[in-house]
């Protein structure tokens, strides 16, 4: 049987869609997760237990059983297992993305200056210490900027280690820069940030902020060459203090010229990173000036349950479907979008609290063109809202003969649904 490696989080949304893609298509999946190395396959999925900090011993421990078990491809979901799944895929003589590639795709700094080297629009930037030993004095905050040679305001402060939205602020001034920073370093010294070990943990980009719509684009790299099957249009506005990202819809609104734009300009970002096979998720923004900036390329899927927005005709039906036939070498060109509008609400946490639970869910599905709904927060969770957030409450998905009327359709269900979220209590010693 043909198999693939996947290397995820042991929680990941998309390890049940892969799974399911797999049965479908006749391929066996190879799991390496951070799942608890001391217990006996403790998830029942013969997984491979890995460390994404610890390099050496994982790479070992994945070519041990791919020696028994040989592997024809490999698949990375989300931003820490990328990096392990490049080192692997060398070792293992598997087409994927550099290891140079995979570590620019997941380290903003990176990511900027090859941008900017290759000759791309960019936004001027630089990088701050954020650990927990300095102090707002180190700085150099003034009336007139922040010192160090950058002194222009509105700027966006985005932790190095942190992906998505989470910890990313604008600032408008001076004392707006101040407390963003405090607020992000407050971020960063938590436990849970810290025991990822990204070797990220302090530190923060500074850049300017642009103005104009984002857009996302999801395709695939082959040797370099980008397929395009997807770019998403991000209706609501993205200006700060946070950016909380909530629906996307596709086809997108925007010229066939426009859109070449962004697929040349991901194609040459790609290049420059040195991202050459698989997967790729970008975020892009277009200024008013039409000039293209991409904000980020991402050597994996797109995050979360979002891909489910995502349905082809063809050789596969779904998003994972594709990648999997990619990746052991299958044709894809023969795959194509379903006509028709699709989107997806990520639906955004209102408040701080604990979780209670959800109504009006029946009306909701109810909606012409609804086709999901999906609430992942839990009974008694704790939810924050961004910049602090890592999560959604669960998302929405519709389709609609336009991606208007899916939007609108998931904006209809989600004005059906009533969280309840209290306050949480404070223990006093």
């Amino acid at each position: 049987m043909t198999r693939v490696l996947l290397l995820s989080h042991t929680t990941g949304y998309q390890l049940r869609a892969f799974n399911d893609a797999a049965e479908r298509l006749g391929i066996e999946l190879v799991f390496a997760t951070d799942r608890c190395h001391r217990l006996d396959d403790p998830w029942q999925d013969r997984a491979i237990p890995v460390r994404f900090h610890d390099r050496d011993s994982s790479v070992d421990a994945i070519v041990e059983r791919a020696r028994r078990y040989p592997v024809a491809g490999v698949i990375a979901v989300g931003d820490r297992p990328v990096v392990l799944a490049a080192h692997a895929a060398a070792v293992l003589k598997l087409p994927w993305h550099s290891v140079e590639g995979a570590l620019a795709s997941t380290d903003k700094r990176r990511s900027r200056a090859a941008l900017a080297a290759a000759g791309l629009p960019s936004p001027g930037f630089r990088i701050i210490h954020g650990g927990c030993g300095m102090s707002d004095s180190g700085l150099g905050i003034s009336d007139e900027g922040f010192g160090g040679g950058f002194e222009r305001f509105p700027c966006v402060l985005k932790p190095l280690g942190l992906s998505g939205s989470r910890g990313v602020i604008r600032a408008n001034d001076s004392r707006e820069f101040g407390a963003a920073f405090a607020r992000i370093r407050a971020l960063l010294s938590r436990p849970q940030v810290r025991a990822a070990r990204t070797g990220l943990e302090d530190e923060i980009l500074v850049e300017d902020y642009i103005d104009g719509r984002e857009y996302a684009l999801e395709g695939v790299l082959t040797e370099g060459a980008l397929r395009v099957f997807a770019i998403f249009d991000k209706p609501d506005p993205l200006e700060g203090p946070f950016f909380e990202e909530t629906i996307y819809i596709t086809p997108s609104h925007l010229s066939a010229e426009a859109q070449a734009g962004i697929a040349d300009h991901v194609r040459r970002a790609s290049r420059a990173l040195g991202l050459t096979h698989g997967p790729i998720h970008a975020e892009c923004r277009i200024a008013p000036d039409r000039t293209v900036y991409v904000l980020e390329v991402a050597a994996r899927p797109i995050g979360g349950l979002c891909s489910r927005v995502l349905t082809f005709v063809g050789a596969a039906a779904s998003w994972e479907e594709v990648l999997l036939l990619h990746a052991v070498g299958r044709p894809i060109a023969v795959v194509a979008r379903e006509a028709g509008g699709a989107a997806v609400m990520m639906i955004p946490i209102p408040s701080r609290g604990i979780y209670k639970g959800v109504d009006g869910e029946a009306d909701a599905r109810a909606v012409p063109g609804v086709t999901e709904i999906r609430i992942t927060a839990k009974t008694g969770q704790l939810l924050e809202t961004l910049p602090e957030a890592g999560s959604y409450l669960g998302f929405i998905f519709a389709k609609g003969e336009t991606p208007h009327t899916a939007e609108a359709a998931v904006r209809n269900a989600h004005a059906r649904l009533t969280f309840t979220i209290s306050k949480e209590f404070t223990v006093h010693s």
